[in-house]
């Protein structure tokens, strides 16, 4: 049979201090550096990456600005 031990209250708190320091915080100054710094650690499947090239290649290209149509530069 296995034996059990249980915590002291004073061994419980060390234990949960020691888990919260483990886990750091950051703060970041926008959602999108968060977005950003969570994507640059993720890796993509490349079933995935391949869909979502195709994806992007059968989007329209976007209008040109106003500025650009007035001066009939493309």
């Amino acid at each position: 049979m296995k034996r059990q031990t249980k915590l002291t209250s004073q061994q419980q708190e060390q234990l949960a201090e020691t888990k919260s320091q483990q886990i750091a915080a950051r703060e970041f100054a926008s959602a999108e550096k968060l977005l950003r710094e969570d994507a640059s650690q993720i890796i993509v499947p490349p079933a995935i990456a391949e869909r979502l090239s195709e994806s992007i290649k059968n989007e329209p290209k976007p209008a040109p600005s106003w500025w650009r149509r007035l001066l009939g530069s493309t």
